[in-house]
């Protein structure tokens, strides 16, 4: 497909909330498609669409793509709502494509339970943790407008 540009700090996109798609049809899977790839082509592990400049709540991910060495495993969330997050918390060190060369970290919690669409229209729940909590976590704030930033000012 197509690598798209991505949306960096200061862009007020990256402040917005997501709206709902509606409807999955062919321009919502080209543009689950260009997420990955552009987020492949940046070495990136997860993206929201308003990186893209897309205020559509939609976030993609893939942490097999670093613990395993560039093996891609995609996955795409569409209209996520976390249902659950654990008690338990932990301190990871952050960054962003949005935010390049910036790295700080950031405390979240250690398991999230997620319900999403898929990208063929199927009502999905996932349960999630360690690196892959995190990652949803963060691409799921993009979705409120909120940067793994401001979360920092948390601590």
């Amino acid at each position: 497909m197509a690598i798209r540009q991505l949306r960096f700090s200061g862009d007020e996109i990256l402040t917005k909330k997501a709206k709902k798609i509606e409807n999955i049809d062919n321009k919502i899977k080209e543009l689950a498609q260009d997420m990955l790839d552009t987020m492949y082509a940046n070495d990136g592990i997860g993206l929201a669409a308003c990186q893209v400049g897309m205020l559509k709540a939609m976030l993609v991910y893939d942490v097999n793509y670093i613990e395993e060495g560039k093996v891609k495993k995609p996955n795409i969330l569409i209209n996520p709502k976390i249902l659950e997050l654990s008690k338990s918390m932990v301190t990871v060190e952050e960054g962003c494509l949005s935010f390049p060369n910036q790295f700080d970290n950031v405390i979240r919690h250690e398991k999230v339970k997620i319900e999403y669409t898929d990208i063929k229209g199927k009502k999905r729940i996932l349960k999630a943790s360690g690196m892959e909590a995190i990652v949803i976590q963060h691409e799921y704030d993009h979705l409120e407008g909120i940067v793994f930033l401001d979360r920092i000012k948390e601590k």
